[in-house]
């Protein structure tokens, strides 16, 4: 560390605490008063500022201030932290950065060179205006003056970093992390169901007020392109894809019980907690074999499949994991590369799954197999379903890995979450044989080990405070255990039988 780095941030951050607190004194305020007095917990410099991006405040008084970290003015990746304090204490911190930040913030290697490096990559066909602009990039022991450079199209958003003074690509990473009146609705994969609506003048939208005013747009090339969802007599859809409302109605039943889920689970209302709700995009591009969250326009996109191989993308637990990207953007903001993208993409499988379960649709019984009703030629209740990836086997997709290795993160991010999905598999179920849908759920450890799980209800709620609490932007396998475990013992007690289970389960995947 600096010699006088820890001096110079408490002298920088005592001012920012003294506008602070006479603004707010209330968590922020005293958690940025805990940041001034332990700088050096928090890897805090000089050109240091934090702002606080969410607060969670627990029965027992603790409280979890989450900031972002800006250096001499710049975003700092990878900067993010959580103080965490009860009655006005110091508890400890959560974070990745693992030093106090000492560099340049003057590139030589100008915005333009950055964006054709980066447009080498994407290709010339980018929409509008390519943005860029210079951050920190603090996610590893050597941190990086880098340019943060969007380009997108319709068919892609990425973020590119390219190092601010040699030109290299330090990284990439998709933006897509691939959401009143009482109506029926006939969907495709969940039966008859039930939908709260918004009665106007002439009919009915689908647009529900007692859920934020979540909403379902036309996301196709017609006429109506943008438009929120009408009827006139508040039934909506025939049950087939022949009628555009169908794939509408299952936009919005998944969004319904998503919002249900986290409000009624875990206390959470909405995506970003704040009663709001998102919108969802539907019949998007042609033979769109896709779906994706982009947290730019806060909705959900879902594309109706090419009819060979997948049906429209829009079963429950696909709505149910695209929504949670958005509350893993608005919490922990887990980058979507390396093995954060890997448990972001495991977050948005796990509270997708747990979806399921909560709605325990009887046309769409829960399992822990991901997308199986999207694949065309699926028999629902065989035992020989197609999935698009199955947390209970995840190499049974030929692609993922069911055991941690120090290359995961070099995988595409939908196939390094096996492992985080197969824990969660793990610490709800255990290692017995189960049968959910017809498919036989027989997880193999990595260990050789067999133990019974903790159950659903507690193994959610532990990831939930880990990702809400202890998570950060760039936390890998070996901090989501850590994290975990903290939230199991927040939850059920320092020496628990569920905090050991924790630990049972992530060692059965062989990160220990």
């Amino acid at each position: 560390m600096h010699p006088n780095a820890t001096r110079y941030a408490a002298a920088l951050l005592a001012m920012a605490v003294g506008n602070a607190l006479a603004a707010d004194p209330a968590p922020t305020g005293r958690a940025l008063g805990l940041l001034r007095s332990h700088a050096q917990a928090a890897r805090a410099s000089a050109p240091d500022r934090f702002v606080a991006r969410d607060v969670i405040v627990d029965k027992d008084g603790s409280q979890h201030v989450r900031f972002d970290r800006i250096y001499a003015g710049l975003k700092v990746i990878g900067g993010d932290l959580v103080m965490h304090s009860r009655h006005g204490r110091y508890q400890g911190v959560s974070l990745t950065q693992s030093e106090p930040l000492v560099l340049s913030v003057r590139p030589t290697f100008n915005s333009r060179a950055a964006i054709v490096a980066a447009g080498a990559e994407f290709g010339p066909d980018f929409s509008g205006t390519p943005e860029s602009a210079l951050v920190i990039d603090a996610r590893t022991s050597a941190p990086s003056l880098a340019w943060q450079v969007r380009l997108h199209n319709e068919r892609a958003d990425m973020t590119y970093l390219i190092d601010a003074h040699h030109g290299r690509m330090l990284d990439r990473w998709s933006n897509r992390e691939t959401a009143a009146a009482n109506g029926t609705a006939h969907s495709l994969y969940s039966g008859d169901v039930a939908l709260v609506t918004d009665s106007v003048f002439g009919g009915f939208e689908m647009r529900d007020p007692s859920r934020g005013n979540s909403r379902t747009i036309d996301g196709s090339n017609s006429r109506t392109s943008g438009r929120v969802y009408k009827d006139a007599d508040n039934v909506w859809g025939n049950g087939t894809v022949s009628d555009p409302a169908t794939g509408a109605a299952d936009a919005q039943y998944g969004a319904a019980m998503t919002w249900d889920y986290y409000k009624n689970i875990h206390h959470r209302t909405g995506i970003n907690n704040d009663g709001k709700g998102a919108y969802n995009r539907v019949h998007y591009g042609f033979g769109y074999n896709n779906a994706y969250w982009s947290d730019s326009c806060f909705c959900m996109t879902y594309g109706d499949g090419d009819g060979t191989h997948l049906m429209p993308i829009l079963s429950l637990d696909i709505t149910g994991h695209e929504m949670s990207h958005g509350v893993s953007a608005r919490t922990a903001n887990l980058i979507y590369s390396g093995e954060s993208g890997g448990l972001n993409e495991a977050n948005s499988d796990i509270m997708g799954t747990m979806v399921e379960f909560y709605a325990n649709n009887p046309k769409d019984t829960p399992d822990y197999l991901i997308g199986e009703q999207v694949f065309v030629g699926n028999i629902a209740g065989s035992a020989s379903q197609r999935a698009l990836r199955y947390m209970f086997n995840p190499s049974a997709d030929h692609a993922s890995p069911n055991c941690y290795d120090s290359n995961i993160g070099k995988l595409d991010v939908h196939y390094s979450s096996g492992v985080a999905n197969l824990f969660f598999y793990l610490l709800a179920e255990g290692t017995s044989a189960k049968t959910f849908s017809g498919v036989n759920h027989k997880p193999i450890t990595c260990n050789g080990s067999t133990f019974a799980g903790v159950g659903r209800d507690k193994a959610q709620k532990i990831w939930y405070r880990a990702l809400t609490v202890y998570f950060t932007s760039s936390t890998g396998y070996a901090g989501a255990r850590a994290a975990t475990i903290s939230a199991a013992r927040d939850l059920y007690g320092a020496t628990s039988a569920e905090a050991k289970m924790v630990a049972t389960a992530w060692s059965a995947v062989r990160v220990n």
